[in-house]
């Protein structure tokens, strides 16, 4: 290859790499703070209340890019071992077979396909994996927030979410008809998250 077209290779990387700078300026790499962050979840119980609980360990990371927020990703990963409903006998019912099975699926773990803007809030599509099963869903997301400095000098952000599932889709079908009529157990699943970023060093 000549000099001549060396110069002409080195001006289209260069050329190129100028286009791409400012969205590298912009995207950033955030880590979910587990001592901040969790995972609710509501449930229909006996069709006349609702029971209420928690998985309270969640990591992940977010790429956030602030110049086009569709751009940005999501990925993680829930103890399911750290579900909480403040209830022990209900909660290891909740752990065992009939439910989650946390023995033969520790975790559950969520990756964004695609992020759309819904006016001042956005839609996270992704694939939610619960109880060996893989679908889709939809978070309704609030946030990111604006960047805030902690007391250790931490870059931090946060942001809401919810979403609702149908506990059977995910092979979580155990239930008790009633006399009365009706089940024991709703099928529908409200989930409520509360996630805090630590912007990655």
């Amino acid at each position: 290859m000549n000099r001549v077209m060396l110069h002409k290779v080195a001006g289209l990387f260069t050329a190129a790499f100028l286009i791409m700078a400012p969205a590298f300026a912009f995207a950033s790499t955030w880590n979910i703070d587990p001592d901040h962050s969790s995972v609710g979840f509501k449930v229909r119980h006996l069709m006349i209340s609702n029971v209420k609980g928690v998985f309270g360990k969640v990591a992940g990371v977010v790429n956030v890019d602030d110049k086009d927020i569709t751009k940005s990703t999501v990925t993680a990963t829930i103890d399911t071992t750290s579900l909480d409903t403040g209830v022990a006998k209900r909660d290891a019912h909740l752990k065992s077979p009939d439910f989650i099975d946390v023995a033969k699926y520790p975790t559950m773990t969520f990756v964004s396909t695609k992020v759309v803007a819904n006016g001042k809030k956005l839609n996270v599509l992704g694939d939610l994996t619960l109880h060996g099963v893989t679908r889709p869903v939809v978070l309704e997301v609030e946030g990111p927030s604006a960047e805030v400095k902690d007391p250790m000098g931490n870059l931090r952000r946060g942001a809401s979410a919810t979403a609702k599932i149908n506990r059977k889709d995910y092979g979580v079908s155990w239930n008790k008809v009633l006399e009365a009529g009706g089940v024991a157990v709703g099928d529908e699943v409200t989930i409520n998250i509360e996630v805090e970023l630590i912007k990655a060093k």
